[in-house]
């Protein structure tokens, strides 16, 4: 599974980073959350409202910093569907 966080880095961004990081640890998942600065990298996602989460390159929330227990509905979702 990919996790990508993509932000322009305000707190809102660093907030759903740091949420999408403790939820695959409280997971006990051993996966590498990357956090995506650049603008183009929006872009190609389509994205118009940051912060955003893409899991397996598919958008799934932006704008919103989720709680850290949305998150783990979305990644286990995001598994069982693989």
């Amino acid at each position: 599974m990919e996790i990508k966080v993509l932000g322009a880095g305000c707190s809102c961004c660093s907030q759903l980073y740091a949420n999408v990081e403790e939820a695959v640890n409280q997971l006990g998942w051993d996966l590498e959350v990357e956090f995506i600065h650049d603008i183009t990298q929006a872009l190609k996602y389509e994205v118009l409202q940051m912060p955003a989460l893409i899991i397996d390159e598919k958008v799934v929330s932006s704008g919103s910093d989720l709680s850290v227990q949305h998150v783990k509905n979305l990644l286990e979702s995001a598994k069982q569907t693989d």
